[in-house]
């Protein structure tokens, strides 16, 4: 199924590149009637954490939102197959970076500088970035099972200059750079759920006990690197506005945790105020407290 699944994908994204982003949004329409009303796409998924995570919400008011969910996640669909053959000037303007002037201190004093950010708006497009940097920008990702959807994803991040760097490999990288005094900037989905002999820790997290992965915090300490935040909001279909928010301008001065435990009160804060935009099919609470044995 691999090589007809990649065809279809390959197919679909040609057929969107012949006409305008506004335009594509027709072929969003359709995909959201689609998976929302026919296929019902997960919806039973994105019905239990709605329900977790806000029970003092009516099924109503989670009915509304998972109905905005799935606009929205249709939306980012046709938006991230379009970024394939995006050009630069487009591709500036999906995703506007407000203030690059706090990335760029730090980088301009030689620092590394880690990003967190998650599954929230449209994350693919945020691989933009180097059409405002001169910098080094690294995109962290986990390696897929399927060799061709991997290469089609390393191919779209890399777009305009972003650096694939493998999870497994990040440290190791950085490491180099920094004996080479390359300094850079490394954006990392950091709401992932980990697997079960990874879990380590665990934090509240709407309204749930919540294991975070712990990877990206142990390279900040390890390397004391400066750790952001980026905040995002879509102001219109096809447009997004960013910002860089100071977590730690000293990640090896900070205790076990901080940095994790910071980071996603931050994304949480951020799904409660606009919950449509966040990956609510995504199985984030499969693993469950009490039947995991953490370590540390």
């Amino acid at each position: 199924m691999e090589k007809p699944g990649y065809f279809l994908l390959r197919t679909t994204t040609w057929i969107i590149q012949l006409f305008p982003l506004r335009l594509t949004y027709l072929f969003a329409d359709l995909l959201f009637i689609l998976g929302y009303h026919v296929i019902r796409y997960r919806r039973s998924v994105v019905k239990e954490n709605l329900a977790n995570s806000f029970p003092e919400k009516t099924q109503k008011e989670r009915e509304l939102i998972a109905k905005k969910f799935y606009k929205h996640f249709s939306d980012s669909f046709v938006e991230t197959l379009y970024f394939d053959r995006i050009s630069a000037r487009e591709g500036k303007n999906c995703v506007k970076f407000l203030n690059l002037e706090l990335l760029n201190e730090y980088l301009d004093q030689g620092r590394q500088v880690l990003t967190f950010f998650g599954h929230y708006n449209n994350w693919e497009w945020f691989c933009n970035l180097p059409l405002y940097t001169t910098y080094r920008t690294y995109a962290v990702y986990k390696k897929l099972k399927n060799n061709n959807f991997e290469r089609f994803y390393l191919n779209l991040r890399s777009r305009f200059g972003a650096i694939p760097l493998e999870r497994a490999a990040t440290f190791r990288q950085l490491v180099n750079d920094h004996q080479k005094g390359i300094p850079s900037m490394s954006a990392i989905l950091f709401d992932q759920t980990p697997r079960a002999y990874e879990i380590h820790h665990w934090v509240t997290f709407l309204n749930q006990d919540t294991p975070v992965v712990l990877g990206a915090e142990k390279i900040a300490q390890k390397l004391d690197t400066v750790v952001l935040f980026l905040f995002s909001r879509k102001t219109k279909r096809g447009h997004y506005e960013a910002d860089f928010q100071l977590v730690t301008d000293h990640a090896g001065a900070c205790s076990k945790f901080e940095i994790i435990d910071k980071c996603t009160s931050m994304l949480e804060q951020q799904i409660i105020e606009n919950p449509e935009f966040w990956l609510w099919s995504h199985k984030r609470w499969k693993h469950k407290r009490e039947s995991v044995v953490e370590t540390v």
